[in-house]
């Protein structure tokens, strides 16, 4: 007799990591940090070893109160957790279930359709405009009375727009004061255009909790940190739907190492940047409609149906990205993978 599965969870397709890259080529499929981490990360995290047979302190306190100091808010109002995703995910379980409904642009965050149907309440997806953005009019349209939560990514993965300040203001004032608003700033870091001020927001709006992670910008992926900041009874819901004790001493280690040496951290982020840019630039003048993004990727369009020919592309150019129907999504990596990028994003646009 086979175990009965809850119907939902039973038609939930598993979120897809990024698959190992050829031998001699170049992984850009999961949007990591191309550097490797700085010593002082690796010398936390060898010291933080010694002591792997303790649990850590409830809620990496001291990562709490760093963080409350570099943003200038109240401890109270910050959430450890291990990664921004498992926090987004544990929100969405505080205050939707089944009957719920929960609104995000699509396609974004390919994890969103799955936190939502592991608490039972259903997702509504709202395409993005023809430019690849959310279209947060067509999202405040889709707010009904089922709805708990509203999750705004930007930048937006996998398209690496954004939302302006102007845009996102209009939009909250048309959301109901008792519906949770995620901003999921997952990739803050690589923007260098005017954003919303996510931080004076949630101070602003109880409904407005801000998400980050150290997995991207800081270059800590395999330690899995994050955090949320809003309002201290919303993150006390988030915290009571997570695993006691699932932020790891490494990670909260290696985040304050990171903190620590900001000028280094920054740094790096910058080079990604100024790569991430010129790269657009290239692969717009050899007439690839790449939207102009502001995370540590960029987008190639292309139509649904023709994602096995696309693999077939990059596999002959010894890259791995993350290909969806509507595009393929490439990470910022070595700049040896350059001119392989450029060649494969040339080449799906002449499918198209």
């Amino acid at each position: 007799m086979t175990v009965r599965l809850r119907p939902e969870i039973a038609a939930v397709p598993p979120y897809q990591q990024g698959r190992p890259a050829p031998e001699g080529g170049f992984k850009l499929s999961s949007n990591e940090n191309p550097f490797p981490p700085l010593p002082a990360v690796v010398e936390a995290v060898q010291r933080e070893a010694e002591r792997v047979n303790r649990y850590p302190r409830p809620g990496s306190p001291q990562l709490q109160q760093q963080l409350a100091e570099e943003l200038g808010d109240d401890v109270d109002r910050i959430l450890i957790g291990d990664g921004s995703a498992s926090l987004l995910q544990q929100l969405i379980h505080a205050v939707a279930g089944p009957g719920d409904e929960v609104v995000y642009a699509w396609r974004s965050f390919d994890a969103y359709p799955l936190f939502v149907r592991t608490g039972g309440a259903t997702p509504v997806e709202v395409p993005l405009d023809a430019d690849h953005r959310h279209d947060l009019d067509a999202m405040a349209d889709a707010i009904t009375e089922r709805t708990r939560a509203v999750i705004v990514c930007s930048p937006n993965n996998p398209t690496g727009t954004i939302v302006t300040p102007e845009e996102l203001d209009r939009f909250l004032e048309r959301v109901p004061d008792d519906v949770l608003v995620m901003l999921d700033e997952a990739y803050i870091e690589f923007v260098r255009e005017p954003i919303p001020d996510g931080i004076a927001l949630q101070r602003e709006r109880e409904n407005v909790v801000v998400l980050r992670t150290f997995s991207k910008a800081y270059g800590l992926a395999g330690l899995r940190v994050g955090y949320a900041i809003g309002d201290p009874a919303v993150l006390r819901g988030a915290d009571l739907t997570g695993v006691p004790l699932s932020q790891t001493a490494l990670g909260a280690a290696a985040a304050l190492a990171a903190l620590a040496h900001r000028d280094e951290t920054f740094g790096r982020i910058q080079q990604v940047v100024e790569h991430r840019d010129a790269l657009w630039q290239r692969l717009v003048d050899e007439g690839v409609p790449v939207p102009r993004p502001h995370g540590n990727f960029v987008w190639v369009p292309s139509q649904p149906g023709q994602e096995d020919a696309i693999h077939d592309i990059l596999f002959d150019h010894l890259l791995v990205a993350k290909v969806f129907p509507e595009g393929t999504r490439i990470s910022i990596g070595e700049p040896e993978a350059d001119d392989s990028v450029v060649a494969a994003a040339k080449a799906i646009q002449a499918l198209q």
